[in-house]
């Protein structure tokens, strides 16, 4: 089997590929049987770290290239990961940046998919940023999208075309919505959320912080290793149980900003959390205060996709996983 990952050089391409060489196989198929991985082509604009395992082939590579990309998404690969895009807050502040890799680049994918033949097994990571605006207190599956960010608008389109390539047979397409991924390992980026890392992240390392936003404000959050767990659980979904409807909510915790600097307490103490410093961007406040903070998970977890159990275990997967490679 052959699997494309295309953002494959940032920290969840790196843990996905990662936790598919530990598993070893994987079901892209209807049949449902689980076949060996025999190549995963990571595809990013830098290449990725050699992951000391001949499966592995990094490919550095604009992905608007269609050149490039023609050779590499072709009749043999089986399943597409695509993870690739410009983050929300670098999307809003470059329209064309954003438009060019976000949706431009996402269709040349599909395309390119179809005209393969193959009717390849494809995973969008779509965003919670398609959602805005006025929300119900709880959000579905079926809650009409009403992105309030040119990152939101582009994921709401990435959304529909996917799914009309797939009626139309060209290939078996999947979206996962994925909440605010934290503990983010790694520097700070542009995304709007990315304070929703910094606040944990950085006091832990010994470093002081900022807090943009308001400690009431409610986020949707889910650690990278629930992340990674979801995203291969619907890949193996098989496409019955998807229909029609193939967008997926994934489980996450409704948290608060104060409930997530309490639990980095309860783990950390209180000199981790002295080191935040409270100082309200209007901006970032703006952007992440229209997503919504709470959802109805049940059509996820009847699939068989979770949550992680509360922020503090949040806290300790970072712990664990990512800070002694962060203090190294």
């Amino acid at each position: 089997m052959k699997i494309v990952i295309t953002g494959g050089a940032g920290f969840l391409g790196q843990k996905l590929a990662r936790r598919l060489l530990q598993l070893g196989q994987i079901a892209a198929a209807d049949d449902g049987v689980r076949r060996s991985i025999g190549e995963i082509v990571l595809i990013d604009r830098v290449a990725g770290p050699d992951l000391g395992d001949k499966r592995i082939r990094n490919v550095a590579a604009d992905i608007t290239d269609a050149g490039v990309m023609k050779g590499l998404i072709g009749p043999d690969v089986d399943l597409i990961f695509h993870l690739a895009a410009i983050v929300s807050g670098a999307a809003e502040a470059d329209f064309d940046l954003g438009m060019g890799i976000n949706l431009d680049a996402s269709r040349q994918l599909l395309d390119l998919a179809r005209a393969a033949g193959r009717r390849p097994r494809v995973v969008f990571t779509s965003s919670v940023a398609v959602y805005g605006g006025v929300v119900p207190p709880v959000v579905t599956d079926d809650t009409q999208l009403n992105p309030r960010s040119s990152y939101g608008v582009q994921k709401a389109i990435g959304e529909l075309l996917l799914t009309d390539y797939t009626r139309k047979g060209f290939i078996d397409g999947r979206i996962l919505r994925l909440p605010t991924i934290s503990v983010r390992p790694g520097a700070p980026n542009k995304a709007a959320s990315s304070f929703a890392s910094g606040i944990i992240r950085e006091p832990l390392n010994g470093q002081p912080t900022v807090c943009p936003v308001a400690t009431d404000l409610k986020l949707w959050l889910l650690s990278p290793r629930g992340a990674i767990d979801s995203i291969i659980a619907g890949a193996e979904l098989p496409s019955s149980a998807l229909g029609d409807k193939r967008a997926l909510n994934l489980p996450g915790l409704s948290v608060s900003v104060a409930e997530m600097i309490a639990a980095l307490e309860r783990v950390a103490g209180k000199a981790a959390t002295d080191r935040i410093a409270y100082q309200r961007d209007p901006a970032i406040e703006a952007i992440v205060g229209s997503w919504p903070g709470a959802w109805d998970i049940s059509r996820a977890e009847g699939l068989g996709l979770k949550a992680d159990p509360d922020f503090d275990a949040i806290v300790r997967a970072y712990v664990e996983d990512d800070l002694p490679k962060a203090r190294a």
